[in-house]
């Protein structure tokens, strides 16, 4: 039986830590979530967040496999959704158990910085695994959508709130209310796609900005990316005050008297990473 989920690091340029790569692989499936998905993407959260070594993580869908000489190939798919086939027959209570202890939400609760790697679809509940990254890097054949209304549901994974946050309220109600797709260029157009381009950059334009954040302090990353998170949850007056102990305790820190005075020497700093 083939690894539904695959692990990949990867040596950061600096030689100090590495990059997750976690590939989602059901690739006949579109890549879609079913519960050894879910389970085997909480523990990769559970391995990330108590690893020494990992700075970032990378999550993506496996490629198309070859078709069959005479069949169709598969399209490229992200994550197109959530295994359909699993909700027949069940009621609230069966299903409220399952959402209520899931996999985006380990990865929304990361304290390590993640970035979605979207090439192809990115539908229902692959929208929200996207959404429940911190950054998503887009192919130009990538498309998104939450097509839930269709069935007569809503996302059940966060999209209703991650949605609104990334692109605004209007948009977020058109998305679901109508169940329409969104291009590639849309979603960056509207912010849902921090970055857009060609499907044979994608992969050197998202490990390029991995490594430019693994590069940095991961003490202080986990700051920033915790701190950052506040604005979602108070009003500006809390957060702004949330931000300023974040900021000052950073004065503590070994890893701000390196940044300072490799600053100060013109010089690479070597980070402590604690």
């Amino acid at each position: 039986m083939d690894e539904v989920v695959i692990i990949e690091e990867i040596e950061c340029e600096n030689g100090d830590g590495t990059i997750a790569k976690v590939t989602i692989n059901r690739p006949d499936k579109l890549n879609s979530l079913n519960q050894d998905v879910v389970r085997e993407l909480k523990k990769m959260c559970k391995w990330v967040e108590e690893s020494d070594s990992v700075r970032c993580v990378i999550i993506t869908g496996a490629k198309p496999n070859a078709p069959p000489e005479g069949k169709r190939a598969k399209p490229n798919s992200f994550v197109a959704g959530a295994d359909i086939t699993e909700f027949a027959g069940k009621g609230s209570k069966e299903i409220r158990e399952i959402f209520r202890d899931n996999a985006i939400e380990a990865i929304w609760n990361l304290s390590k910085p993640t970035i979605a790697m979207v090439d192809g679809f990115a539908l229902g509940g692959g929208c929200e695994v996207a959404c429940s990254c911190d950054i998503r890097i887009a192919s130009t054949r990538a498309i998104f959508g939450t097509p839930e209304i269709k069935l007569g549901l809503i996302p059940g994974y966060g999209g209703t709130q991650r949605l609104v946050h990334l692109v605004g309220y209007g948009r977020a109600m058109e998305m679901m209310m109508t169940g329409n797709n969104v291009s590639a260029e849309d979603a960056y157009r509207i912010g849902l796609a921090n970055h857009l381009c060609e499907p044979e950059d994608l992969e050197n334009k998202t490990m390029q900005i991995a490594q430019t954040i693994a590069s940095k302090s991961a003490n202080t990353m986990k700051v920033a990316k915790k701190t950052i998170r506040a604005a979602l949850d108070n009003g500006i007056t809390e957060g702004v005050e949330i931000e300023a102990i974040a900021f000052a305790d950073l004065f503590d820190t070994e890893d701000q008297e390196i940044g300072v005075q490799a600053f100060l020497n013109r010089s690479e700093p070597e980070w402590k990473h604690r």
